[in-house]
C-alpha cells in the first residue's frame, strides 16, 4: 500500500488562502496608530505569557458617556430631556418657574440656562426629575430617548451612539474585561438605556446621584426621586465614584474632556499596565468639531498633557471609518 505523501507547497498555499482570517475586532476604526495601540495593549494584558498579563478579575475598563460613547452636542441629552419635561410641567403650573434658569428652560432657551452655570442646569434637572419613582423616571427617559430626535442629525437619540466605541466595548468584554460607565450624567438616566445601547448593565453604571427616598405608599414599597444632588460624579469625583461603586482601580479608562482628566490620571498612574484614551472631536462633517473652547466638553489639559502621560488621543476624523451605527 503506498504511503501518503506530504502535501506539496502549492497545496499548502491553497489551504492557507482558504483558511479564514481572524476577524478584525475594530472594523469601524481606520488602521492608524490609535487602533494599533489599543490592540497591542489588549493583547499584552490578556496573554498569560506576557510580562504585562493581568488576571480577568482586574481587567476593569471605565468609560465616560457624554462625548465618549455618544454625542454631547449641542448640550447634554439629559439636559434636553429635562427641558422638555420642564416645559410640560410649566404649562400645568407656571408657578414652578421661580428662577432665571427655570424661566429660560420653559422658553427652550438653552443659552439662557447655560448662562446661569451648573447651578442653573441643576435647577432645571431637579424640577423636571423630581416627584417620580425611579422606575417611572427611567421608563419616561427611555421613551424620550427612543422617540425624540436630535435637533441637527434628526436621528433618535438612542442612535447617536458611536459605532467605534460600541466595537471597543465588545472587544474588551470578549477579552475578559468588565466595562463600566463612569459619567457626570445622572445615574438613573444612564441606567435607563445603558444595557440596550452599550451592553452595560445598570449595576455597572456610576454617575451623579440625587436624593432618593424609600417609602411605602398604599402598601406598595417604592423609591422616589426628590430632587437635589447628593454626589457629582465629574472631574475629581470620578475616581471617588469608582472607589464607591467598583472598588478596584481600572486598567483602561476612556473619556473626551478635561472632566475625565482625573479618571485617566488615576487609572494610568502607578505600577502595572494601563491605558488612557481621549476621544478628540475633530469631525465637523460627520459629528461636531470642538475642544479647547465651548460650553461643554472642553479639552485643554488632555491635549496639552495627555501625550506626555502616554495617553492615546483618538482623532475622530482620522481614526474612525464611521461614526454612527446607522451610517
Amino acid at each position: 500500500m503506498p504511503i501518503p505523501h506530504a502535501p506539496c507547497a502549492a497545496a499548502l498555499a491553497a489551504l492557507l488562502v482558504a483558511a479564514p482570517a481572524l476577524a478584525d475586532p475594530l472594523p469601524s476604526w481606520n488602521d492608524t496608530g490609535s487602533k494599533a495601540a489599543i490592540i497591542e495593549f489588549v493583547e499584552s494584558v490578556t496573554d498569560p505569557d506576557s510580562d504585562s498579563y493581568v488576571p480577568e478579575d482586574d481587567r476593569i475598563a471605565t468609560f465616560d458617556n457624554d462625548g465618549t460613547l455618544w454625542t454631547e452636542q449641542p448640550v447634554y441629552f439629559q439636559a434636553l430631556y429635562a427641558l422638555d419635561v420642564l416645559q410640560e410641567k410649566a404649562k400645568a403650573d407656571p408657578g414652578i418657574l421661580t428662577t432665571p434658569a427655570l424661566e429660560a428652560g420653559a422658553k427652550g432657551d438653552v443659552g439662557g440656562i447655560l448662562a446661569t452655570g451648573m447651578e442653573g442646569l441643576l435647577e432645571v434637572i431637579n424640577v423636571s426629575h423630581a416627584g417620580l419613582t425611579v422606575e417611572e423616571f427611567q421608563a419616561d427617559a427611555l421613551d424620550w430617548l427612543t422617540n425624540y430626535t436630535h435637533p441637527t442629525t434628526k436621528k433618535p437619540y438612542v442612535d447617536m451612539v458611536y459605532q467605534p466605541m460600541l466595537e471597543l466595548l465588545s472587544y474588551l468584554r470578549d477579552e475578559g474585561f468588565s466595562t463600566y460607565i463612569v459619567s457626570g450624567g445622572g445615574i438613573d438616566f444612564i441606567r435607563a438605556f445603558s444595557e440596550d445601547a452599550y451592553g452595560i448593565p445598570p449595576w455597572q453604571v456610576v454617575g451623579t446621584e440625587g436624593n432618593t427616598a424609600y417609602e411605602v405608599v398604599e402598601g406598595l414599597p417604592m423609591l422616589t426621586k426628590n430632587g437635589g444632588v447628593t454626589f457629582i460624579d465629574d472631574k475629581e469625583g470620578k475616581p471617588v465614584g469608582i472607589a464607591r461603586h467598583i472598588g478596584r482601580k481600572p486598567i483602561f479608562a476612556a473619556g473626551n474632556s478635561d472632566g475625565d482628566f482625573a479618571m485617566l490620571e488615576y487609572t494610568t498612574h502607578g505600577d502595572g499596565p494601563s491605558f488612557g484614551l481621549l476621544v478628540h472631536h475633530t469631525d465637523a462633517a460627520r459629528e461636531f468639531a470642538y475642544d479647547r473652547e465651548g460650553h461643554i466638553g472642553t479639552l485643554n489639559r488632555g491635549l496639552d498633557e495627555g501625550p506626555n502621560l502616554g495617553w492615546t488621543i483618538v482623532d475622530m476624523a482620522q481614526d474612525w471609518a464611521r461614526v454612527f451605527p446607522t451610517e
